[in-house]
């Protein structure tokens, strides 16, 4: 009896089939939009090259192709194909599978299994595959929308290479339209406009893409549509966003680095990428935040103060007018002068705190409220700084034996232009007082 995963699926020659599987590509040559990796010079070209095909993790978004070019892998190596998904097979449906590969393999005929969603796998269903990739029972192709050093074992990882796959670009999809139309024999009824926002609909997903052409494809009308017809007739591809997984890093990063790269236009996007995606405006609200005291800090006090008036405002006036507040952040820190110099003496001053954590401060600046710590020499010698002419004592405050460090070094830019001024008057006063 032939096995459940060597079955092809049940699907009548004769009956109509999906636009994406009759384009399916039928060799590597002919796949769309992932040169990079397919070229001689790429890393799975060079491995067909070489004959020397590895256990793999395909890792992009979706309808880029990660199946297609797993089943043409094992047509290029002769492997026979295997495809399972981790949302559908347990532990026994992979015991089946691992025996038929053992059987093929004594057959002379070697396995390529494709897991399609592998990091839904947990931990030990994933070491599961070690022993059978290691002794050459099956080569493993995985595919994944997640990001792999964040969903996938170490052990899974070190056994096969990660191959990124892209999205693909408007000319990618307008390629692949065109060799839908040639299927098809006739040409999609949009105008220019309409023909943009079709391939804009898609997302970068080939397979979104060529469900719409089907349904566009479908349509009896008597003119080109334009694009606000097309808009009525079709809904927009929701964008892709998992507010607990990879794109929600991805995109907190992308926020975050234009505000700090002084950008308000690309910040806005990135903000308004994340509520049109369902982020909690309060997440964003804190992170807002984070950005001010992280990359602006003294260089404008006032920066932090408008993240949490914004912050603030949200609260009382909720979505969609707080929102407003928030974006007015945005644009007040992107556009603020940027300094990371509070930061950088904060995170050198805690190493230092770690490194000399049992070191007792200098005696002349410890409270001395009992007659036998007084005894002891605790607070002898402490200078009162307002006794001083200028309000500066010049006295030692790290501890004794310790080299005088120099952690704040405020930018001459913003507000730390003054304190940069600030900072080098004490450090003379300071040089002046030790002289004398």
């Amino acid at each position: 009896m032939a096995d459940l995963f060597d079955m092809p699926s049940a699907r009548p020659d004769s009956g109509p089939r999906p636009l994406a599987d009759r384009l399916r590509p039928k060799a590597l040559s002919e796949v769309i939009g992932q040169e990079k990796i397919l070229s001689r010079d790429g890393p799975l070209g060079a491995m067909l090259a070489a004959g020397s095909l590895s256990s793999l993790v395909l890792w992009g978004p979706p309808g880029v192709g990660k199946t297609t070019i797993a089943r043409l892998l094992a047509d290029e190596t002769d492997l026979h194909f295997v495809q399972i998904s981790a949302i559908f097979t347990g532990v026994p449906e992979l015991r089946k599978v691992f025996e038929a590969a053992k059987l093929r393999r004594q057959n002379g005929k070697g396995t390529l299994l494709f897991v399609d969603e592998i990091h839904r796998f947990n931990k030990a269903q994933q070491d599961g595959f070690l022993p059978h990739m290691e002794d050459g029972t099956i080569l493993l192709v995985g595919a994944t929308t997640e990001n792999p050093s964040f969903e996938l074992n170490a052990a899974l990882l070190s056994r096969a290479q990660v191959i990124v796959l892209e999205r693909l670009s408007l000319a990618d999809l307008e390629r692949l339209a065109q060799r839908a139309e040639k299927e098809l024999g006739r040409a999609l009824p949009l105008k220019g406009e309409a023909r943009e926002a079709l391939l804009e609909m898609a997302d970068g997903d080939g397979r979104a893409l060529l469900n719409l052409i089907e349904q566009v494809a479908a349509w009896t009308v008597d003119d080109s549509l334009t694009r606000e017809q097309l808009s009525q007739r079709l809904m927009r591809r929701a964008a892709k966003y998992d507010k607990a997984g990879d794109e929600h890093y991805n995109l907190i990063s992308a926020l975050h680095k234009s505000v700090r790269g002084s950008d308000p236009d690309a910040a806005l996007y990135w903000f308004a990428r994340m509520l049109e995606g369902g982020e909690d405006p309060r997440f964003l609200a804190r992170r807002i935040t984070r950005m001010a005291v992280e990359d602006i800090g003294l260089a404008d006090p006032q920066a932090e103060a408008v993240c949490l008036d914004g912050w603030q405002t949200y609260e009382r006036l909720g979505s969609p007018e707080g929102e407003l507040a928030l974006a007015q952040a945005v644009v007040y820190l992107a556009l603020a002068p940027k300094s990371n110099a509070v930061y950088s003496a904060y995170k050198a001053a805690r190493a230092a705190a770690r490194e000399t954590g049992s070191l007792m401060p200098p005696k002349h600046i410890l409270n001395a409220p009992t007659r036998m710590m007084k005894e002891q020499g605790y607070g002898a010698g402490y200078a009162y700084d307002h006794d001083a002419e200028d309000g500066f004592s010049g006295q030692n405050y790290f501890p004794e034996g310790m080299k005088r460090p120099v952690w704040y070094l405020p930018p001459e830019r913003g507000f730390e232009r003054e304190l940069k001024k600030r900072v080098e008057y004490f450090a003379k006063l300071r040089a002046k007082r030790q002289e004398g």
